[in-house]
């Protein structure tokens, strides 16, 4: 049996795969904030799983994000070179909200008290300038130990070439305080710019104690109840990782469940013969989107997160703060405003009668009628409609406008937020959404879904069954995942052929080393070769993939034309200046074994079921007809207006579009 378990903001998901039958089973829980241990366990038992039955567990969890969010780490101490203690606090001077007169840098992990200096020096080659200073070393580790740090992050300048010295201090650091957790640079990032590797290095140490006690715990309590199965967590660059790697590198599960949901999107999307897709993973608390080309999805090398650099690779996912328990508000000139703020699971929208007192989307979709307030989560909870609307009217009296409309106002608010986050990584990367799919998933993606294509001038929507569990789903598709990389800037007219292979198989052994570690056998394995290259003279690169075998001259003029080309998309040219490699990088898989995705079952003329109802929605001068989505046939076509209802969430069609039933019980949605 393979289980998967997603814990959101709100709800987490459960996935169960039984093995012997091939059928999936979903299940959805609150989340409890102080204690998401609590919601997997209740996950588990509303799924009636028995645990020694258990061959595979997949997490992924918000653990680590939640506390970026809300700052609650440890306490960090910064061990850098003498001379640069400063390079944490200064930063960058590039700023997102350029013309915001009263912005304030968001403040930093590490106060500047709690950064100490150690003598020692390399060069950008990794040559020792500078002895390690023992006695120096054993004295910062002493007034680490009396300074209240909770973790230790060390960030020498150039470790990337030449990790020495930073084994070096781990040492000191063990011997006078064994008990701290350490996290080198060297071991997290082997790349150069000392400021994103040394953030990086930060964010790692800030959430380890949290992430490896929480780990640790959930491992012990699964080991108890008598599951012996393999325990993986998924990372922010897509696959999985064990605990023991999630515990060493947490900031690779940042985007842990989001980047599970594009995985599965890929996967799905190949099954059903759409390569080209836009993801939509609306939740309670935030919507995520990303892009799928060809069935790959997009990566970053490097990404900000509340400011905070990481440089890890990562699925390009926007996120926005524009889900179903976002709160809509009056700013001081009156205008209605909604997100980024949410209600989370606790108090929740209004409708959930937990004692929110602030209007939501999920609010605004049970105003105008696309909720059924005694069919929410298969009718576990009623909707409470009459506080709702109380709620609605006072929020109207602050703008002057009717509670409908003010509920309709927010619903295309959150809709058009929702489109400029697609724009912004398609329109904005030199892709046009007309050529791509819109692939709806999460408790609330599918809600939207329609009027967010018909805004984008999207042609077609796919909603995959069990669309509210989806990123959990994606969890079942993943496989084990590694990322290497070693800086080596050096212009192609001069490329010594001899090193960069020699680095390529460097990096190819700790490869297999890893994934020996992992229990991955030799014909399990992938290994993909990258360089990032750039024009001389620019900041950054762009990635290229590069050819297994070891680098001949013949080669490097193919290299040469792939980088124009690959630099053309991107960003619209390609120049004639001279080209050079700044880093080169290596992917490696672990193939674990992929379940199947059933087909569903059909007539050869399949019939479309009678209504089980029909509703108004304000604003609409139609009546929606809404339909189970459990008894549509595969085949089978219906035309909007038209409210289809599963348990766990609810897809909206407007007036001339036309749902038709796929192979695998997708919804196929064309947008009139």
């Amino acid at each position: 049996m393979h289980i998967a378990v997603d814990v959101g903001g709100t709800f987490t998901d459960v996935s169960i795969l039984d093995e012997a039958t091939g059928a999936y089973r979903f299940e959805k829980v609150e989340t409890v904030p102080s204690d998401p241990a609590s919601g997997v366990l209740a996950g588990l038992d509303k799924a009636v799983v028995e645990p020694q039955k258990i061959a595979y567990f997949i997490h992924g969890t918000t653990l680590g994000i939640n506390a970026l969010l809300t700052r609650t780490g440890a306490n960090v101490a910064i061990v850098t070179t003498r001379g640069f203690r400063d390079v944490y606090e200064l930063g960058r001077t590039d700023r997102d909200p350029m013309y915001d007169f009263k912005y304030r840098k968001p403040p930093a992990l590490v106060p500047r008290h709690r950064v100490f200096e150690v003598e020692e020096r390399l060069n950008f080659r990794g040559k020792i300038l500078t002895p390690f200073n023992q006695d120096d070393a054993l004295q910062v580790a002493s007034r680490i130990g009396n300074s209240g740090a909770e973790a230790v992050a060390i960030c020498f300048l150039h470790s990337y070439a030449n990790q020495i010295h930073e084994l070096a201090m781990q040492k000191a650091l063990a011997q006078v305080c064994p008990d701290l957790p350490v996290t080198l640079s060297s071991d997290l990032c082997r790349e150069y710019r000392e400021y994103e590797r040394t953030s990086t290095a930060v964010v790692n140490a800030y959430i380890q104690p949290i992430t490896r006690a929480y780990l640790g715990q959930l491992d012990r309590t699964l080991a108890e109840a008598g599951s012996h199965g393999q325990f993986l967590l998924t990372r922010s660059g897509g696959g999985v990782m064990t605990v023991a790697s999630a515990q060493a590198e947490p900031v690779q599960l940042i985007l842990s469940g989001p980047a599970a949901g594009v995985i599965g999107a890929a996967a799905f999307g190949e099954v059903i013969g759409v390569p080209n897709l836009i993801t939509l993973d609306m939740g309670g608390t935030s919507l995520d989107t990303s892009l799928i080309v060809d069935g790959q999805p997009r990566y970053n090398n490097d990404q900000i997160f509340e400011g905070l650099p990481i440089s890890k690779p990562a699925i390009d996912i926007h996120t926005i703060g524009a889900g179903g328990g976002s709160i809509a508000w009056v700013d001081a000139g009156g205008h209605l405003q909604v997100g980024p703020q949410s209600a989370g699971s606790v108090p929740g929208p209004v409708c959930y009668g937990k004692g929110g007192r602030e209007i939501t989307v999920t609010d605004a979709a049970l105003a105008v009628g696309y909720l059924d307030p005694g069919n929410f989560l298969g009718g576990e909870m009623a909707l409470q409609e009459t506080r709702t609307h109380a709620l609605l009217s006072q929020l109207a009296k602050q703008t002057g406008m009717q509670p409908l409309d003010v509920a309709n106002g927010v619903l295309r608010i959150s809709t058009v937020k929702i489109a400029g986050a697609v724009r912004e990584i398609s329109v904005e990367q030199g892709h046009h959404p007309h050529d791509f799919s819109l692939f709806a998933f999460g408790g609330g993606g599918p809600l939207l879904a329609c009027s967010v294509a018909r805004e984008l001038g999207l042609p077609t929507v796919v909603v995959p069954p069990g669309a509210a569990n989806f990123s959990a789903f994606g969890m079942l598709m993943v496989d084990v995942v590694h990322d290497f990389a070693q800086t080596f800037i050096s212009g192609i007219a001069s490329l010594q052929l001899d090193a960069v292979n020699r680095i390529r198989e460097l990096l190819a052994q700790e490869a297999r080393a890893a994934l020996d570690a992992d229990g991955i056998g030799p014909q399990d394995r992938r290994l993909e070769p990258f360089a990032e290259m750039r024009y001389t003279g620019q900041e950054h690169a762009v990635t290229i993939p590069l050819p297994a075998n070891p680098l001949t001259p013949d080669d490097v003029p193919e290299l040469v034309a792939r980088f124009n080309t690959v630099h053309e998309r991107h960003y619209g040219h390609s120049m004639e200046d001279p080209v050079e490699i700044v880093t080169l990088r290596l992917r490696a898989t672990g193939l674990l074994p992929r379940p199947d995705i059933p087909e569903m079952q059909g007539g050869a003329t399949p019939q479309v079921p009678q209504p089980k109802g029909e509703r108004a929605v304000a604003g609409s001068p139609d009546t929606y007809a809404v339909y189970e989505r459990a008894a549509l046939p595969r085949g089978m076509s219906l035309h909007g207006p038209a409210i289809v209802e599963e348990p766990t969430c609810t897809t909206v069609l407007h007036e001339d579009d036309v749902l038709t039933v796929g192979s695998h019980g997708e919804l196929h949605i064309a947008i009139g």
